[in-house]
């Protein structure tokens, strides 16, 4: 070799990951310009940058990470070099790009990862293309197996090096909740590669043919300055100042590589560096996405993309009109332009604000198509992107319009996991309206039975959606019937059991709409399920299970008369009074657990078990309760189980002074008229009285009347009616937290209560106050008589 010959290496290796140049346990394959070869060291390959040929300016190391190529079918050896760009799988790993200048040439070593480096070369220096090799991983770096690259001379005239990583396909981040139709991420961005170009030596000048266009002045000092700037990255901020303008110079030069590498480099900065950006670091970006050239635009719409994961800037993006070129890039027949558009509109969707611009930009219809799309990238990036179009009743409607739910249903047949849970996540949002639910039965006969396949899935995320979505679709007593009839309660019973609470809780809120039609009530008894239910009070610490399992178990008690002994024999109010025992009982479960007792009190054969079962003590200090509604529920059940009071007389005798002042501290304190208390609460502790004294009980009747203010100050109340209206509204304020609550059936049944239709106005609420304590004084006054006559 000549000591003046400028030599141009193509360093290629199996695996380039720790090329450091004081490391001389590796060895590369360096390919010389005139075809001739050497196996060198490390050690060696250092001498050769550091001989008096070699003047040592600059020397980066820049890895690329993480490429995965495509496996390729079986090919020969003969197909396989015989076109490398066409060959998915023909493309090297790993590799690392190693910069010096050199004496003669101020170029030096360039090392390849794929053809595009050796054609973007011979753009520029024609006459070098003849001694560019594009050498395959896992291929001898020799004559034979390199293969030589054709110029490309359409493009403008610069030297492409690299900086950065190559840009591949990149997993985006996941979200929590989704599962309860949480937002999502794009799965996938498809990346370019990084050129940037610096100055070339009047040497290589003198092959550049008079038709190459040069660089201006300022487009050279902007690359200059990159090329600076990236070796030294971490600590430079690329969205202001000279860097961001240097950028913006490469953004808006006529040179389609000079855009490309702006593009690519805002994709690299991007990727590591997501913090709110400005309109004027946005622009170039959105400028480089409307290029004709589909490579620019690649690098643009995943730098968009990597942006979109900051609230600030979705809402930009979307604001300055990046909307309508990702549109157009959806509607490209390129995959890779569809795999960045769509990610980076997946990723705008999550921001509300977006929705409806994204909804009315026509973007729809092209993300329901490419959810069709062979390729999975795009399938899943489409699914994600229709998931969180999913969160209001609006954007559903627009999704429906857009032909999305069958697309959806498709999708559930895919064997991909992530598209049958983005699928099943969206129907579910979907079964959250009326209207939803109803098109669905009307068009999707097959969805239970799919949904119920799921169940048994073997992805937990998928279970827990297939699950859910059938709780949303059992609103419906069409659904509820179907899917019991599809076999539902036989998947549903093992998930029961599981150890992993989101499944518990899918299935135990499936249950509890399943369980409200009665028809399923014997068909869920007989599966074996309910001891499974009564266990789960007590087994499960997660209050979303036991909320679900209680109000299952109330539903079912409350579906028809039969008889509902074997809840008792199952242990269901030894676990309903372990846990309101319990420190650990949040308030949401006691409330659950004293609204079902108010339906199990009316049910005869239960009434016992709750009566004996010390729940009065429990009930008591309850009716103090903040929460309105647990108040009014724990004055329910006392009011029910004083109408069982003829046969347990003694159990209310023995809580009238006690625990907390006991029956009559809480029927003393509702029925004091200069404290307030809302007419419905009043209405409740009328009614309990009224239960006490016709329960026959001499007992009862006796603290009753003989208590010094209960009988005294319902008088008081039923003498209201001729009170002014102000002093009527002074005794007592209005709430409509209470309205529409039911009593008990007796109660409905005396005051012509329609359960059904249980609005009233405050002037109803009043006057059935005063008219149940006009009884309660007529009842005491025949007493009265009754004792007098005898």
């Amino acid at each position: 070799m000549s000591r003046h010959t400028p030599i141009h290496y193509f360093v290629c290796s199996e695996n380039l990951d720790a090329l450091v140049i004081n490391n001389v346990t590796k060895t590369f394959t360096v390919v010389e310009y005139f075809d001739s070869e050497e196996e060198v060291d490390l050690a060696k390959f250092a001498e050769i940058v550091k001989s008096p040929d070699c003047v040592q300016k600059r020397f980066t190391v820049y890895k690329y990470n993480e490429y995965r190529a495509v496996e390729t079918d079986n090919k020969n050896e003969e197909d396989e070099h015989a076109n490398p760009e066409s060959q998915p799988g023909f493309k090297l790993r790993d590799a690392s790009q190693m910069l010096y200048n050199h004496k003669r040439t101020s170029s030096g070593i360039l090392v390849c990862m794929q053809p595009s480096f050796a054609i973007n070369m011979s753009d520029y220096y024609p006459s070098m293309a003849a001694h560019c090799h594009y050498v395959p991983a896992n291929t001898a770096a020799s004559p034979a197996a390199a293969r030589r690259v054709e110029p490309n001379s359409t493009h403008g005239s610069a030297m492409s090096v690299s900086f950065g990583r190559k840009m591949v396909p990149k997993r985006a981040r996941d979200e929590e909740d989704a599962h309860a139709g949480g937002q999502q991420r794009c799965t996938y961005y498809r990346k370019s590669v990084v050129a940037i170009s610096p100055k070339r030596s009047k040497a290589v000048e003198s092959h550049v043919r008079e038709d190459e266009p040069l660089l201006a002045d300022k487009e050279l000092q902007a690359v200059n300055m990159l090329v600076d700037l990236f070796e030294r990255r971490a600590t430079v901020s690329f969205y202001e100042g000279e860097p961001l303008q240097a950028l913006s110079t490469l953004a808006y030069s006529d040179t389609y590589h000079l855009q490309l590498s702006a593009a690519t480099a805002f994709s690299e900065i991007s990727e590591m560096d997501t913090r709110p950006v400005t309109r004027e670091a946005l622009e170039p970006i959105l400028y480089l996405l409307q290029s004709a050239h589909i490579d620019v635009q690649h690098g643009a719409s995943a730098a968009l993309g990597n942006l979109a994961v900051n609230v600030e800037n979705k809402l930009l993006i979307v604001r300055m009109g990046g909307l309508e070129p990702l549109i157009r890039q959806m509607l490209s027949p390129n995959i890779d332009a569809q795999i960045n558009s769509v990610g980076c509109i997946t990723n705008l969707a999550t921001a509300e604000e977006n929705k409806m611009r994204i909804a009315k930009s026509g973007a729809l219809l092209p993300l329901t198509r490419l959810a069709r799309s062979r390729d999975l990238r795009v399938q899943r990036n489409a699914a994600g992107a229709l998931l969180n179009m999913t969160h209001s009743a609006e954007h559903r409607q627009q999704l429906i319009g857009a032909g999305a739910v069958p697309v959806l249903v498709e999708l559930l047949g895919e064997d991909d996991p992530e598209l049958q849970y983005y699928a099943t996540t969206a129907l579910s949002n979907i079964a959250v309206d009326d209207s939803g639910r109803q098109l669905l039965w009307d068009t999707q006969p097959g969805l239970i039975d799919a949904l119920v396949r799921f169940v048994d899935a073997s992805t937990i995320k998928v279970q827990c959606q297939a699950i859910l979505t059938l709780r949303n679709l059992a609103s419906d007593d069409q659904y509820q019937l179907q899917i019991v009839a599809h076999g539902g309660l036989d998947s549903l019973l093992p998930l029961l059991q599981s150890e992993y609470d989101p499944l518990i809780i899918s299935a135990a809120a499936c249950l509890r709409n399943l369980s409200i039609h009665p028809d399923n009530e014997q068909p869920i008894l007989h599966s074996g399920i309910l001891p499974c239910l009564v266990d789960l009070l007590t087994q499960s610490g997660n209050e979303e299970v036991q909320c679900h399992v209680i109000s299952a178990l109330r539903n079912l008690v409350a579906n028809n008369d039969a008889d509902k002994t074997p809840f008792a024999e199952a242990g269901l109010f030894d676990h309903m009074k372990a846990v309101l025992l319990s420190p650990d009982a949040s308030d949401n479960v006691v409330a659950e657990m004293v609204a079902a007792l108010n339906v199990f009190v009316l049910d005869d054969s239960l009434a016992p078990y709750i009566l004996d079962g010390g729940f009065l003590e429990l009930l008591i200090p309850l009716t103090r309760s903040p929460q309105v509604e647990l108040q009014y529920n724990a004055c329910v059940t006392i009011s029910g189980l004083a109408g069982k009071a003829g046969e347990a007389a003694d159990r209310l005798v023995q809580v009238w002074d006690r625990p907390d002042g006991g029956l009559q501290s809480y029927l003393a304190s509702f029925l004091a008229v200069d404290e307030g208390m809302d007419p419905v609460l009043r209405s409740i502790a009328l009614w309990t009285v009224t239960q006490l004294l016709e329960s026959n009980s001499p007992d009862l009747v006796n603290l009753v009347t003989s208590h010094p203010s209960i009988i005294k100050n319902i008088d008081k109340i039923a003498s209201i009616g001729s009170l002014s209206d102000s002093e009527l509204r002074n005794s007592a304020y209005t709430t409509d937290s209470l309205v529409g609550q039911r009593m008990s059936r007796a109660f409905d049944d005396a005051y012509g209560v329609d359960p059904e239709n249980p609005d009233e106005n405050d002037d109803d609420i009043y006057n059935r106050m005063i008219n149940l304590a006009q009884d309660v004084i007529s009842l005491v006054h025949n007493q009265d008589q009754d004792v007098w006559r005898h």
